[in-house]
């Protein structure tokens, strides 16, 4: 029996980068998958692809900031296979600039991907899976969250607000059969990642003790075993998966 076989997933910003990644794997694992994506094109290409593998997938675009469509979203796998078991919440925005021209609306719309979705998809599932004693919530942040990025700020503050959730929930749930925990990629190469100026990223390189940036499949792999039962001890974590940016 494949590893995840039993989960009903919603991978939010699966249409690209890590959130692709992460619904393929969990796909290819057994589990069930409700693609979400703010692009509608880009999550039914990533369901398209799960498919093409042998893999149950459907789609669900929409803002993840946005209460109704994330409710949407969890009822489009509710309709198909039962309330979610597994939640990702991966979307998110990348923006570089320094802090000092940073816009009040920029930055409100960071925090609203990112911490504001983390907050509404952690809400819409915890009671049917409080209420099943069983679930599982993986969390997206970014070592940013944890020492900060230049000309980067709002992200930073962003991330660093879901690790402090993450914690703060898996206290709430974990006696009740809900496991919380975190992911804090380091850099990525993705295309959101290569938006970032080619001199920032040549430096972020450096400061590496890996000396490379990582890859999509290395964050999903370590979404996968945080779904899976080989992490049943694993409680208001957070996985560093970071060319070892960060050593804890």
């Amino acid at each position: 029996m494949a590893r995840l076989s039993r989960h009903r997933a919603v991978v939010t910003g699966a249409g690209a980068g890590i959130g692709k990644a992460i619904a393929l794997r969990l796909a290819e694992e057994g589990a069930r998958v409700v693609v979400n994506d703010l692009d509608p094109a880009a999550a039914n290409m990533t369901l398209e692809a799960i498919r093409a593998s042998g893999g149950e997938a459907l789609a669900a675009p929409g803002d993840v900031a946005d209460a109704d469509a994330v409710d949407r979203m969890f009822g489009v796998c509710e309709e198909a296979w039962g309330s979610a078991s597994l939640v990702v919440n991966n979307a998110g925005i990348v923006q570089q600039v320094p802090l000092k021209d940073l816009a009040v609306d920029d930055f409100d719309r960071m925090i609203a991907v990112h911490l504001r979705g983390c907050f509404l998809g952690c809400r819409r599932a915890i009671n049917p899976m409080l209420e099943a004693g069983a679930g599982v919530i993986v969390n997206v942040a970014s070592q940013l969250g944890q020492i900060g990025g230049v000309e980067l700020t709002h992200y930073s503050a962003a991330k660093a607000g879901i690790i402090g959730l993450t914690k703060a929930l898996a206290r709430e749930v974990s006696a009740a059969g809900v496991r919380v925990n975190a992911v804090a990629p380091g850099p990525i190469a993705t295309e959101l990642v290569m938006r970032l100026s080619p001199d920032w990223r040549a430096a972020k390189a450096k400061e590496l003790p890996l000396g490379r940036f990582g890859e999509p499949e290395d964050v999903a792999a370590t979404v996968a075993f945080l779904a899976s039962d080989e992490a049943k001890i694993y409680v208001g974590q957070t996985l560093g998966p970071n060319s070892g940016d960060v050593m804890l």
